[in-house]
Parts: structure tokens; C-alpha cells; sequence
């Protein structure tokens, strides 16, 4: 009795020691299933594992396994696949001779385990595990607009990070001036909070915190979303943003723009800057020269005091006032000097100067400025420099040395800034007319503008030979235009036109020759004359021009040539139309030269000349010419032959 039982003994210990024997049902250990990894919206590819002898693949069985529980979504029997009903009724399908079980729009509740089952020779299964993943969109950063204080006693919302639509949750870092933030005890708090969407994907929302200094008035914060797919790690940033820190004005101070030497006209912009944020309200004051005293100027909404033009006036000591309408502390700048560079009126003198021909003269120029002159006189009609410096002397004057010398006082140094002054002179003399005489081309019964200009000290007036409507304008103190409105007349044409100027010491005439316009030469738009040239004498001139008028009756004589033209026309188109005949009937043979004689009866063949003639003067045949702008040569008297015997 004591050996059987020692046996038994034994060999309940050994099989307590022994471990459990592969292939019995639940009692072997499960390997790791095999990893599949997918992108939402793709293709899951599930092979089955068993033994690939076409009967294992004949008769599988594919479950899916939710909460430890297998779901049947699809049989496969004689190679022939079958989907179960459920979700996956319509998206899956055999691939690669039924090895394969292909499932299609792959979503995030796809995350799961599938596992084959074949039936023969024994029970076998394939666990596969299938990852799913999506990249999350664009991450939307929103900065705290209200801005944050820098006395704050703990940590304040800096900007809020949105991921949207990623799988699985991404992780999100924060960054400020491109170096990660951590969480910091009583200064950098990080919240982070997510959603699941209808989809199954995730919404990140993660909050930043922090206790900021003055500092960080500029400092750059984003967010970052680190995510992974099956092809890797990736990461998406946001944009930076900059949060609006507040913090008390420690110093005030003044800017002027533009920089640099100011002049008279400029546009002048006087503004207080403060270190604090917000800025403290501004006001700008300026000392009275007189009593010393501080006076507030008047500022736009931004607190700027706007010169413009800026004015020898608005030099003196400027100061700023910043006050802080939080603690109510007036903080004042520096007082700042501003100057206004300046010229003041240039004067001349003498300021009306008059001398007789063959005298001496001197002009002296004089002006204030802020800086160091510079004078040159320049003569006004050619803008000639005669001197440098603030004295001009005239020797021996002429009558032509009468008229406008100009003085110009600038500061070289600031460029731009510089004043003048203009004094005519007058030359004792009669009247000066530029020319005797001038032919005017014109057009009979036509009105016509004429001009006369003359100078002379004392100033002349001016007169015409013809009744007209007159009027003048002086043109300087010597110098006057007189304009003359006439119709041209026969009688006009032979008088020609004079008009004079006088004055007390004398007068002077200049004759207008009035030349009718020749029609040949005159073209459409003739309403000016033609030949006229402006004098480049300084002192006086002579103009005509022509004023539009409604067309007059032309001569008879025109009449006459027109219906001429007509009555030629029409012989021409008949003769075209018999020639036309004749070519069309076959009794007109046209060779390669086109000069082949026309045949006729017997009785009618005899020459035909048809003559166009005129006694009309070459001018007016010149209205006759066609739209093409042919014109005859110089020897045709109007006489044309139209040849038909060849």
C-alpha cells in the first residue's frame, strides 16, 4: 500500500509542475495579435494567418471583437465569401484567393481587434489588431484680446489652441519666442481638455496661462500639434500671436517729424511718447517768450500737435504732459528746443526805381534769417543770373534795360528755403514797338483778332486806324497789349491796319499788312494765319489770328466749276457702261496689255475725244481734286482729255 501511494504522490506533483499542453482549447496562451495600421478613409487589408492549404481558406470564419465579445461579420465557404448583417455588411470583400479580407472607409470606430477561424483539420485562429489614424487640421490659435497686467497676482489666459478632427489625440506644446513652455508652479499653467466628434474623432482644446512681465510686450506665443501616422510623427504649428501687456508709464518723451532742419512751409508733427501701455493722456504746452509761462497748444484725437505750414512764429520750448488716468501721476518730458528756420520779405531799394537813358543805377537787396544768406539777382524775362550778392549795379542803361529785375535771398544750407522780391525798372523814353512793319495773312470776310504791344516809361496807350472793338491789358508797369477785333473788307485789304502808342515823350507806329490767304494753300482748319512768327524782342510784338465765324456765301465762280465737275462725271459713267456692253456682248477683246481697239459698225467707226475743259484758276480747280489727294502739276491749266481711240 505505501508504493502505490509514493507513485501517486509523485505524479500529481509532476503534472502540477508540467505546463499546459498546446492546442487544447482555452488553455493555451494567445499570441500578440498583428498590428495593422490605416488612415481614416482608406482600405484595411486583414490577412488571415492559418495554414494557407486551400482547405484551411475554404471555410473561415472573421469576427470582430468589441468589449471581449466576437461579433461574425464574415464566412467564407468553397472560397466563396459571404458578409454577415451588421455595420460591416457593405464594406468588406475577399482578396488574394480569399487570404485576404479587404475592409473599405476606414473610420475610428474601426480601432479594434479581427481575428479568422478556420474549421479544419483542427480549430485554428489569426488575431489582427487595426490602428486607425487621422491628422488633426490646422491648429486655431486665439490670443486674449483684453490683454493681460503685468501686477496680476496669478497666472492669466495668454491664448487658447483648437485642434480639430485628429486621431488619436495629438499632444499639444506651447512655445514663446520659439522655446517650449512647461508648466511652472504660480507662472505657466497649461489646460487641455478634449471632445469626441459624432465621427469619432478628437477635438483638442488647450489653454495657455501665465504671469507676464514688461518683457513680454513683444513676445511671439504659438501652439503645436504633434500627431502620428502610419507613415511616421508629424506636427502642425499655428500662427504666432503677441497678447497686449499692460504695464504703468515710467517716462515721457517729445518727437519731432521731420527729422532733422526745419523751414517755413514745412508740415511739422510734434507727438508725446511714453514708455507705459496703455498710453498715458497727452497734452503739449509751449513757453510764452514774453512771460515764461507754459501754454497749452491745441492736439488732434492722438494727441499731435500738427504745424502746417510751420512758421518763424512757432519756434520756443516745447514740453509734454502724460497723464496716468489709472493712478492719476502726471509725468512731464524734457522740455525740447524746436526752430523754424526762416527768410523774412526780401526788400529792395530803391523800391521804384526811374532814370533816364545813359544812367547809372543801384539796387541793394536785403532780408533777415535764421541762418546765413545767400543773394543773386536774375533778370525777370530771361531768368539770367547778373550778380551774386545783395548789390546790383547798372551802368549806362539803355531803353532795353528797362523792365522786372528779380532779387533771391536763400539759406544754401537748407534747401528750398529762400525768398524773392521783384522790382521793375523804369527807362524814361517814348514808346518801343519791336517791328515797323508785318504782312498778316487773312481771308476776306473773315473776323480777325489783332494785337500790338508796346513799352515805354511813361506808360504808353494805344490806338488803331480802324473802328473795331478794342480793348487793353498791361502786361507790367511799361509794357501794355492792345487787342482788336475787325472784319477783314476789301477796303481793310487795301489800307492794311496801324496802330500806334504814345506818351507823354513821344509815339511809335507799327503797320499791318493785311495779304489775302491763297485757296489752294488753305487748308480745312485754317483758322490761325499762316507765315506769322512771335518776335524775341522783349519789348513789343504784333499778332493776328482768326476768330470762327459762320461760313460766308463762296463766289459764283465755284458754283459753276462744281456743275462742271457733275456734267463730267456723268459723260465718264455713261462711257464706262457702253464700254461694259460691248466687253460683255463679246465685241470688246481684251488682251494681256489691256490696249485692244474697241471694233464698231463701218458706218460709226470714227474717233471719239471727249474734251473736260475749264477756264477756272488753278486755286479754285484745286477744290476739285478727289477723296484720293492727287494734285495736278504745276503747269495743268485745268484741261483734261479722255482719249478713246486707243
Amino acid at each position: 500500500m505505501g508504493l502505490p501511494r509514493l507513485v501517486c504522490a509523485f505524479l500529481l506533483a509532476a503534472c502540477c509542475c508540467c505546463p499546459r499542453v498546446a492546442g487544447v482549447p482555452g488553455e493555451a496562451e494567445q499570441p500578440a495579435p498583428e498590428l495593422v495600421e490605416v488612415e481614416v478613409g482608406s482600405t484595411a487589408l486583414l490577412k488571415c494567418g492559418l495554414s494557407q492549404s486551400q482547405g484551411n481558406l475554404s471555410h473561415v470564419d472573421w469576427f470582430s471583437v468589441h468589449k471581449e465579445k466576437r461579433i461574425p461579420i464574415f464566412r467564407v465557404r468553397q472560397g466563396q465569401g459571404q458578409s454577415e448583417p451588421g455595420e460591416y455588411q457593405h464594406r468588406l470583400s475577399l482578396q488574394d484567393r480569399g487570404a485576404t479580407l479587404a475592409l473599405t472607409q476606414v473610420t475610428p470606430h474601426d480601432e479594434r481587434i479581427f481575428l479568422c477561424q478556420g474549421k479544419r483539420p483542427r480549430s485554428q485562429e489569426h488575431r489582427i489588431q487595426l490602428r486607425v489614424y487621422k491628422a488633426p487640421e490646422e491648429p486655431n490659435i486665439q490670443v486674449n484680446a483684453l490683454g493681460i497686467p503685468v501686477d496680476s497676482k496669478e497666472p492669466e489666459e495668454v491664448a487658447t489652441c483648437v485642434g480639430r478632427n485628429g486621431y488619436p489625440i495629438p499632444q499639444v506644446i506651447w512655445y514663446k519666442n520659439g522655446r517650449p513652455l512647461k508648466e511652472e508652479k504660480n507662472r505657466v499653467h497649461i489646460q487641455s481638455s478634449q471632445t469626441v466628434e459624432s465621427s469619432g474623432l478628437y477635438t483638442l482644446k488647450s489653454i495657455l496661462k501665465a504671469q507676464l512681465v514688461k518683457e513680454d510686450k513683444d513676445a511671439q506665443f504659438y501652439c503645436e500639434l504633434n500627431y502620428r501616422l502610419p507613415s511616421g510623427n508629424h506636427m502642425k504649428e499655428s500662427r504666432e500671436v503677441t497678447v497686449p501687456v499692460f504695464y504703468p508709464t515710467e517716462k515721457v518723451w517729445l518727437e519731432v517729424e521731420p527729422v532733422g532742419m526745419l523751414k517755413e512751409g514745412d508740415r511739422v508733427e510734434i507727438r508725446c511718447l511714453a514708455d507705459g501701455n496703455p498710453p498715458p493722456h497727452f497734452s503739449i504746452s509751449k513757453q510764452n517768450p514774453s512771460t515764461r509761462e507754459a501754454e497749452e497748444e491745441t492736439t488732434n484725437d492722438n494727441g499731435v500737435l500738427v504745424l502746417e505750414p510751420a512758421q518763424k512764429e512757432h519756434s520756443g520750448l516745447y514740453e509734454c504732459q502724460g497723464l496716468d488716468l489709472d493712478t492719476m501721476i502726471s509725468l512731464p518730458s524734457e522740455p525740447q528746443e524746436l526752430l523754424v528756420n526762416y527768410v523774412s520779405d526780401v526788400r529792395v531799394s530803391p523800391a521804384a526805381p526811374e532814370r533816364q537813358e545813359g544812367s547809372s543805377l543801384t539796387l541793394t537787396c536785403k532780408a533777415e534769417s535764421s541762418q546765413d544768406l545767400e543773394f543773386q539777382w536774375l533778370r525777370e524775362e530771361t531768368g539770367q543770373v547778373l550778380e551774386r550778392g545783395p548789390v546790383l549795379q547798372l551802368h549806362d542803361l539803355k531803353r532795353e534795360a528797362g523792365g522786372g529785375y528779380r532779387c533771391v535771398a536763400s539759406v544754401p544750407s537748407i534747401p528750398g528755403l529762400n525768398r524773392t522780391q521783384l522790382v521793375n525798372v523804369a527807362v524814361f523814353g517814348p514808346p518801343w514797338m519791336a517791328f515797323k512793319e508785318r504782312k498778316v495773312w487773312v481771308k476776306e470776310n473773315m473776323m480777325l483778332n489783332l494785337s500790338c504791344e508796346a513799352s515805354g516809361h511813361p506808360r504808353p496807350t494805344i490806338s488803331w486806324n480802324v473802328n473795331g472793338t478794342a480793348s487793353e491789358q498791361d502786361q507790367d508797369p511799361q509794357r501794355v497789349l492792345s487787342t482788336l477785333n475787325v472784319l477783314v473788307t476789301p477796303e481793310l485789304l487795301e489800307t492794311g491796319v496801324e496802330c500806334t502808342a504814345s506818351n507823354d515823350l513821344g509815339k511809335n507806329t507799327s503797320v499791318l499788312f493785311l495779304e489775302l490767304v491763297n485757296l489752294t494753300t488753305l487748308t480745312p482748319d485754317s483758322n490761325t494765319t499762316t507765315g506769322l512768327s512771335t518776335s524775341t524782342a522783349s519789348l513789343g510784338c504784333a499778332r493776328a489770328s482768326f476768330l470762327p465765324q459762320r461760313k460766308l456765301p463762296e463766289p459764283e465762280s465755284q458754283g459753276v466749276v462744281i456743275v462742271a465737275v457733275i456734267v463730267c462725271i456723268l459723260v465718264l459713267a455713261v462711257l464706262g457702261a457702253v464700254l461694259y456692253f460691248l466687253y460683255k456682248k463679246g465685241k470688246l477683246p481684251c488682251g494681256r496689255s489691256g490696249k485692244q481697239e474697241i471694233t464698231l459698225p463701218p458706218s460709226r467707226k470714227s474717233e471719239f475725244v471727249v474734251e473736260v475743259k475749264s477756264d477756272k484758276l488753278p486755286e479754285e480747280m484745286g477744290l476739285l481734286q478727289g477723296s484720293s489727294g492727287d494734285k495736278r502739276a504745276p503747269g495743268d491749266q485745268g484741261e483734261k482729255y479722255i482719249d478713246l481711240r486707243h
